[in-house]
């Protein structure tokens, strides 16, 4: 009979089970270490995803688009129309209220004049689409237009005491600078939206960007710049963006043109042609029915400005706000157009036309009211302190604003037929700048009719509540706007780009090469 012989565990056989049966509580403690990591790991690559997506999305566009052609966003609607544009509304307020002493409503009129360039657009759309130069079609006009901005510019900071009229003229010509530069990079993005129809939404959303941190930037530093060098010496520095728009022309891409289509007769016919294409296309109800829209909401929005700037800086009736915080001001709403920007390019794009822009509009309208409640003070009756309350409505009235623009925007370049894109965005443009014309004069108008003055705001809140029913009211042509969607094509097969006529059937050798080769036989 064997014994049973009880086993005495070794240090051998503890170390085995402590292997395979960790103490209770290891394998939750591991766990939760690893999944700590994982969520740690999962944040790190969101962060980096943040950072590195709007690189990954401009080498997209880079990839797909020629790179000089996204330089030149960057410069013309970045610098010219972003800094310089935001730079150049400051230091004019202040030079017309402090160096020339005029009153708010003929300011607001002059504003009106130095924006008639603007309304010139078809003009510079066709001298940029039918008369090349020495061969070249863009080129030419990105110089012309840097020359006389950077002109003008330097003629206002260096010239002492000078006339009205005389500085007037010089505005009149910084403005022209950047409306040629404009619609000289606008014929550019109207091709490339009709060719790549999936990226006109980010076409105006790189602009968007572009010309919303240039406008930042300028508004940051207008108000030092003014300060220091006073409004008269501060707008020598509107004349460096329009240098670099110079430099843009010789570096930019271009194939020149053949030497025939030099010959006067040519030009002649290529601008009858153009002109026939452009009646021929305004005549459709799919074209003419949204421009006028976008008219009405442009012209029915008459702008107080200037009265809002006066009262702005006034130490008596107003908040009596400092030339810096003036600009910090704009520069917050310049922030707040960025944030527009990024709200309709991440959920928007997708949305209808007549959806998305009925309740931008109506947004747009409801944030005017905030002006309202800012002009008669009631702000401060329910303990809010004017810098905060000017911030929200700023920020208020620029998101909205940008939302609402934005999709007017791509809608304008899915209106244009391939060969004639240049005139007619232009000529699109031209319209939108004839409404901001008499949105400009029609706030002249309101402002002397209700006797705003420099130091009588007495009626600054009447002209504003006018101008807030005049915004509900555009809501009763949405009717006017289609209902397809943003990616969609919306002229009839005809004026889509299939049926050209043969004047401008050699158009891919007459402008930028914007799209690579590979890229136009896919599409």
């Amino acid at each position: 009979m064997s014994s049973i012989i009880p086993h005495t565990p070794t240090n051998h056989d503890q170390t085995q089970n402590d292997i395979h049966d960790p103490p209770p509580g290891t394998h939750f403690f591991v766990t939760t270490k690893a999944k700590a990591k994982a969520k740690a790991e999962e944040n790190k690559n969101i962060i980096l995803s943040t950072i590195t997506q709007p690189f990954q999305w401009l080498q997209n566009l880079s990839t797909q688009l020629n790179p000089t052609f996204i330089v030149g966003i960057f410069l013309i609607h970045g610098l010219q129309q972003g800094f310089t544009a935001s730079f150049f509304r400051v230091a004019a307020d202040y030079y017309w209220k402090d160096i020339q002493k005029l009153q708010p409503s003929l300011v607001q009129i002059f504003a009106g004049i130095y924006f008639i360039p603007w309304v010139l657009k078809p003009v510079w759309g066709i001298l940029t689409d039918a008369f090349p130069i020495r061969g070249y079609r863009r080129r030419p006009y990105f110089i012309g237009a840097g020359v006389i901005g950077a002109v003008s510019g330097m003629v206002l900071a260096a010239k002492g005491e000078m006339a009205a009229a005389v500085a007037l003229g010089c505005f009149v010509g910084v403005s022209a600078s950047m409306a040629i530069a404009e619609v000289t990079i606008d014929a550019c993005i109207a091709r490339n939206s009709i060719e790549v129809r999936s990226l006109a939404p980010d076409l105006q959303s790189l602009c968007g960007f572009c010309s919303s941190f240039g406008a930042l930037v300028g508004f940051l530093s207008s108000g030092f710049f003014v300060h220091h060098l006073g409004p008269q010496g501060s707008l020598g520095v509107v004349a460096v963006p329009p240098a670099l728009t110079v430099v843009l022309g010789f570096v930019i891409y271009e194939h020149r043109t053949d030497a025939l289509h030099n010959e006067k007769k040519q030009v002649v016919e290529g601008v009858g042609t153009k002109i026939r294409t452009m009646y021929k296309t305004m005549k459709h109800p799919q074209v003419w029915k949204p421009s006028l829209y976008i008219f009405l909401s442009l012209a029915l929005s008459v702008t107080t400005h200037e009265g809002h700037f006066y009262w702005y800086t006034d130490p008596k009736a107003g908040p009596a706000f400092s030339k810096e915080f003036v600009g910090v001001i704009y520069a917050i709403g310049a922030v707040a157009s960025i944030i527009g920007v990024i709200i309709y390019h991440k959920a928007l794009k997708d949305y209808p036309f007549r959806t998305l822009i009925f309740y931008a509009q109506l947004l747009h309208a409801i944030s005017g009211v905030i002006d309202l409640f800012f002009i008669l003070r009631w702000n401060l009756k329910i303990g809010i302190p004017d810098y905060i309350f000017v911030i929200i409505e700023e920020s208020c009235t620029r998101i909205t604003g940008k939302i609402k623009w934005m999709p007017m925007l791509v809608l304008s370049t899915q209106l244009c037929p391939l060969g004639i894109e240049g005139t007619f965005f232009a000529l699109l443009m031209c319209i939108d700048s004839i409404g901001g014309l008499i949105s400009k004069w029609g706030g002249g108008l309101l402002l002397h009719a209700v006797h705003v003055t420099r130091n009588d705001f007495t009626n600054l809140w009447l002209a504003v509540f006018i101008r807030d029913l005049l915004r509900f009211g555009t809501l009763a042509f949405i009717f006017l706007v289609p209902k397809k969607g943003q990616s969609e094509a919306l002229l009839p097969s005809e004026l889509s780009g299939e049926n050209v006529s043969t004047t401008d059937a050699n158009v891919d050798e007459e402008t930028l090469e914007l799209v690579p080769t590979n890229v136009k036989n896919e599409v």
